[in-house]
């Protein structure tokens, strides 16, 4: 419509809303929209309403989850009973960032892809409540449990491998390149080597020239310092450590001597990669760089082949959903998971009820309702079945009831209400009311807060009415007058 909305309006709020909340809302609709009415509920409320709209009005006890907070709802006879509404600030966006959380430490290689949108997609398609979660962990220890049950999710990937359409001489060139620098690597590695082995060669020569000058207990005590029993011993490394020497001098020989080494062109270049980098992260073992240093005859060039991985890199990007598919919801039942120092869904249920009398516990617990888009895990109701089970008294029955749509039911429950209380009074505030008695001005209704007004202090006695009887009788002081 032009310059104003001239229909009425149904606005969802939080439970006990802060009435400076709700005082810059109507403002916003009744100065800057100029809606002729509006009507404040919680949208819990409203899908609780939905669900039970034939036997209204009636108590029960509504558990909305949803993706910032959990709330724990009693309603007696119709009416939500706001001094016992308990509230756990976890929800469904907490679990995605533990999920994500989970799956970045176990998954570095592929951090900047486990994003909070695609969790938040793995927890509504791969997520489940566990009935009992220390029985439900022990299961995925077995690993036949954990092959039938694991999920895997495929992340997107790129088949090209780099380097594949490269000419041959620009290959040939990169090898040797590659080829020069792990030689100079393995020269650099084996001089530090055999400065190594040659200070301890000198030592050993030391400590057995105190043996030859009859040094005895210089000799004695250096066998301690170098944690050896014998003379004999001492004989045994000194040989060992000599031939070492004379090895390696003879490799640095013989890698001086070859200059240049050529690489047969029609090898694959992934299989030559691999094996370049394998031999880059254990340098600790120079036997492997040899072969790399054999003299070879080029062969004819051969046309370039396409090339085929070694590895499929798909499986590479995949990720594997085990104990994450229960760890992550669980975090509504156990915020200890997560470092919060907060009581669950189980232990909040629990507080709530005994605030009432056994009757009305009894009541209460005959209509569970479940609703909130953090709410449609499966087996959540199983577990809220058991939960109860074990809280209640023996042989009392309880009853646990799951919104037909958790997402939407809110949605319906205000369309249901609008349209049954369109030309009634009953919760609409008008904007006579508005301006009257303020914007935080709320009219309960069936789905709606508890409104609560601000309570002004009393405003202090005038001194001039204080000092009224003191002149009247013509005692009193000027001073304690004025």
């Amino acid at each position: 419509s032009q310059g104003c909305v001239d229909h009425p309006i149904v606005l969802t709020e939080a439970v006990c809303n802060p009435l400076y909340s709700r005082q810059m809302m109507s403002e916003l609709l009744f100065e800057c929209y100029q809606v002729p009415k509006v009507s404040y509920g919680v949208d819990s409320l409203y899908s609780f309403y939905h669900s039970r709209r034939q036997s209204w009005p009636c108590s029960g006890l509504v558990i909305s989850s949803g993706y910032q907070c959990t709330h724990i709802l009693p309603v007696l006879e119709g009416r939500l009973d706001a001094k016992n509404c308990k509230r756990i600030n976890l929800g469904g966006c907490q679990a995605a960032v533990y999920l994500q959380r989970l799956l970045q430490l176990k998954y570095p290689g592929h951090f900047a892809a486990i994003t909070l949108s695609r969790m938040e997609e793995i927890l509504h398609e791969h997520s489940y409540i566990a009935e009992d979660y220390t029985e439900e962990l022990q299961k995925w220890r077995c690993p036949e449990y954990y092959e039938n049950n694991v999920h895997k999710m495929q992340l997107p990937f790129s088949n090209k491998l780099l380097g594949s359409t490269v000419a041959s001489e620009e290959k040939q060139e990169k090898r040797q390149q590659q080829l020069l620098l792990l030689q100079e690597l393995n020269a650099r590695r084996r001089e530090e080597k055999l400065q190594l082995d040659q200070e301890r060669l000198d030592r050993l020569l030391y400590v057995q020239e105190l043996l030859e000058d009859g040094q005895m207990d210089q000799f004695h005590k250096a066998l301690v310092e170098l944690n050896m029993d014998s003379a004999e011993e001492l004989q045994s490394y000194i040989n060992k450590l000599s031939l070492s020497v004379e090895q390696t001098k003879q490799k640095i020989l013989q890698s001086e001597v070859n200059i240049e080494v050529d690489v047969v062109d029609s090898k694959p270049e992934v299989g030559y990669r691999n094996g370049f980098n394998r031999a880059l992260e254990d340098v600790e073992s120079i036997n492997e760089f040899e072969p790399l240093f054999a003299e070879e005859q080029p062969e004819v060039e051969k046309p370039v082949a396409a090339v085929q991985p070694v590895f499929n890199l798909a499986e590479y990007h995949q990720l594997f959903l085990g104990t994450e598919r229960i760890r992550a919801p669980e975090i509504v039942f156990q915020p200890s998971l997560i470092g919060e120092d907060q009581a669950g869904i189980a232990e909040t249920m629990q507080y709530v009820l005994e605030r009432y009398s056994k009757e009305q516990q009894a009541l209460l617990v005959q209509n569970v309702f479940l609703t909130g888009g953090n709410t449609m895990y499966p087996g959540l109701k199983a577990r809220i079945q058991k939960e109860l089970l074990e809280m209640r008294p023996f042989q009392s029955s309880f009853q646990v009831h799951l919104a037909s749509s958790p997402v939407l039911d809110a949605w319906y429950g205000a369309r249901d209400w609008a349209v049954e209380y369109t030309n009634r009074e009953e919760g609409w505030i008008t904007r006579k009311d508005y301006e009257e008695k303020g914007g935080e001005y709320l009219k309960e209704h069936c789905a709606s807060n508890v409104y609560v007004p601000i309570r002004l202090p009393k405003p202090a006695p005038r001194a001039a009415e204080a000092s009224a009887p003191s002149r009247a009788s013509g005692t009193g002081n000027p001073s304690e007058q004025a």
